[in-house]
C-alpha cells in the first residue's frame, strides 16, 4: 500500500498502474469508436477524442447524455 501524496517516481513504475493505465486508456479508445462513427465531421471527431482523452468518463457520460437527448420517441436504436 503506497500513499498517493508520497510515491514520488515508484508510482509511475508500478506494474498496478500501468495495468490501470492501459486498461482504461483501451476502454476510453474502444468508446471512442463509436463516437467516430456517430460524429459526420472531422472536427467533431477531433475535439471529442481530445475531450475524452483528457475527461475521461465524464466526456463519455457527456456525449451518452448529448446522444440521448436528440434521441426522439419511436426512433430506432440502430441509427
Amino acid at each position: 500500500h503506497i500513499s498517493l501524496f508520497e510515491v514520488g517516481d515508484e508510482l509511475l513504475s508500478s506494474p498496478w498502474w500501468i495495468a490501470t493505465l492501459f486498461d482504461a486508456y483501451f476502454g476510453f479508445l474502444t468508446f471512442y469508436c463509436w463516437v467516430f462513427y456517430k460524429e459526420p465531421g472531422w472536427p467533431a471527431r477531433v475535439l471529442w477524442l481530445a475531450a475524452i482523452l483528457s475527461l475521461g468518463n465524464i466526456a463519455m457520460a457527456a456525449y451518452v447524455l448529448l446522444q440521448l437527448s436528440r434521441w426522439k420517441t419511436g426512433e430506432p436504436a440502430e441509427r
